[in-house]
């Protein structure tokens, strides 16, 4: 007899990609996604180096930046989540940086 029952999985990241224009996270099943960079402004705004500088949490369930103090869920990626971070906090950040827009 054959079971209706669904097993859902979790999606998880098996590496990162960052450009001038995308985020591209390659899944452990295969599928590789895109979202618009200019969603996630603190990646928008960082240097190559800090883009390339990720960690996979969670077994891949989450990315994180540290040097940017960036952190994203795949699931939330999938979902079309952009950042929820306040343009207050943003700006905060970039200060902090020395890269504030005016």
């Amino acid at each position: 007899m054959n079971s209706l029952a669904v097993v859902e999985r979790e999606a998880a990241a098996s590496s990162v990609e960052v450009t001038e224009d995308e985020l591209i996270v390659s899944l452990v099943d295969g599928r590789r996604i895109s979202v618009p960079l200019a969603w996630y402004p603190r990646l928008s705004h960082a240097t190559p180096e800090e883009r390339d500088s990720y960690e996979l949490m969670g077994r891949g369930t989450g990315i994180h930046w540290p040097l940017i103090d960036e952190d994203l869920s795949v699931s939330g990626i999938l979902r079309g989540n952009p950042s929820y971070e306040s343009e207050k906090s943003l700006q905060n950040w970039l200060k902090g940086r020395g890269a504030a827009k005016p």
